[in-house]
């Protein structure tokens, strides 16, 4: 009955995403395979997946029996199980256990038949609340805080955000001379945000280039992004040449330049690991939940994972091995970018836990604090 099944090819590495209006079925998991699973195939392998993301235990044909709405006996369902554990859905963790999903079983149910509801308004309300009163009088950085924070005692897991902050909207720029070989550039976002970066200077340059500089870009500074800026100035350096002396437009560039690397204009802020501790019920556990502590140590490895999740609208999943930095500690992650007012996304935000978390509440609450972190970027839309 599932035998075609056994032909999917894994799930994409990237994992998948969908809005909250509307879900695709991934490329791979088809509809013919959805339609291969028949009423009772699907139920069973439904209520197998939903015991293990309430439990982490595996359950049994006799139990199955019990709690499904279909009048089927063990035997019968001995036998949908073992098309089920051919199909590479579900296994046996020991011999004459219960079922588990597998991961790709576990990609099938997000993709094909998790029910995603909606955040009561209660909840929403509360969400709203707390993250503009980490924003209130302070920088964006305490809202981004404040929103792992939230995330993760909501999930019980560890809530994630990573920012990207060059593209932070800009106030001000200013040049402070160090000695005579470095100055300080110091940039000031409209959220209240300062980033301070060590420049080299040009031999000869006089004391009121510095001066100078900080004047031409404070003219055109604000409300553009570190990239806007240094966009019109390269399409302005005719003007900016006229303006100047050489060594001072050269002072000019040098300030807007992007650090070496990419990943060292990002943000990284983990919350809430301790929540991993809770409810470990064998030594495996224990030493999963380690292996996720050493993966969320490699900061690279998690902003670079995130910033995939920067790539398409709504929220993005992750499923244990479907990403090499999960594929020891089996975990799983939910992340959703938020946008500034230009409608640039910024940053992701999102939740890292075991691969039993808590699919159909989490996406919706980590899709709602990503648009409410847009919302107070772009100023209270």
């Amino acid at each position: 009955m599932l035998g075609q099944i056994c032909g999917l090819e894994a799930p994409a590495p990237l994992g998948h995403f969908w809005g909250m209006t509307a879900r695709t079925v991934q490329p791979g998991l088809s509809k013919s395979a959805l339609v291969a699973l028949d009423e009772r195939s699907r139920e069973i392998f439904r209520q197998i997946v939903e015991s293990y993301l309430a439990t982490g235990e595996p359950v049994g044909s006799r139990i199955l029996s019990r709690i499904i709405p279909l009048s089927l006996s063990p035997a019968s369902i001995r036998n949908v199980m073992a098309d089920l554990e051919q199909a590479g859905l579900i296994y046996a963790p020991h011999t004459s256990a219960g079922r588990l999903p597998t991961e790709r079983g576990l990609r099938f149910f997000v993709d094909a038949l998790l029910e995603i509801g909606d955040l009561a308004a209660e909840e929403r309300a509360n969400i709203e609340a707390q993250m503009r009163a980490a924003a209130s009088g302070h920088s964006l950085d305490s809202a981004l805080a404040q929103a792992t924070q939230l995330l993760s005692g909501l999930s019980r897991s560890a809530g994630v955000v990573v920012t990207t902050k060059h593209n932070a909207r800009l106030r001000h720029l200013e040049f402070v001379r160090l000695d005579q070989s470095r100055a300080l550039v110091v940039l000031v976002g409209e959220d209240g945000s300062v980033e301070n970066r060590v420049l080299d200077l040009p031999p000869g340059l006089p004391v009121s280039a510095l001066v100078e500089a900080g004047n031409f870009l404070n003219a055109r500074i604000a409300g553009k992004t570190l990239d806007e800026l240094r966009a019109e100035v390269a399409a302005r350096r005719a003007e900016m040449e006229r303006e100047l002396d050489q060594l001072t437009a050269r002072l000019v560039e040098a300030g807007l330049a992007t650090p070496v690397g990419s990943l060292e204009a990002r943000q990284l802020i983990v919350r809430g690991q301790a929540n991993l501790l809770e409810d470990l019920s064998a030594a495996e556990d224990l030493e999963r939940i380690r292996l996720l502590f050493a993966d969320l140590e490699t900061q690279k490895d998690v902003i670079e994972l995130l910033a995939r999740a920067e790539s398409g609208e709504g929220v993005r999943i992750y499923i244990g091995s479907e990403n090499k930095l999960f594929s020891l500690s089996g975990s799983s992650m939910i992340a959703a970018p938020f946008r500034d007012r230009a409608q640039q996304i910024v940053g992701v935000v999102g939740v890292i836990g075991p691969t039993r978390l808590n699919y159909a509440r989490i996406v919706p609450m980590v899709d709602y604090t990503a648009r409410v972190v847009s919302k107070i970027i772009e100023g209270g839309r």
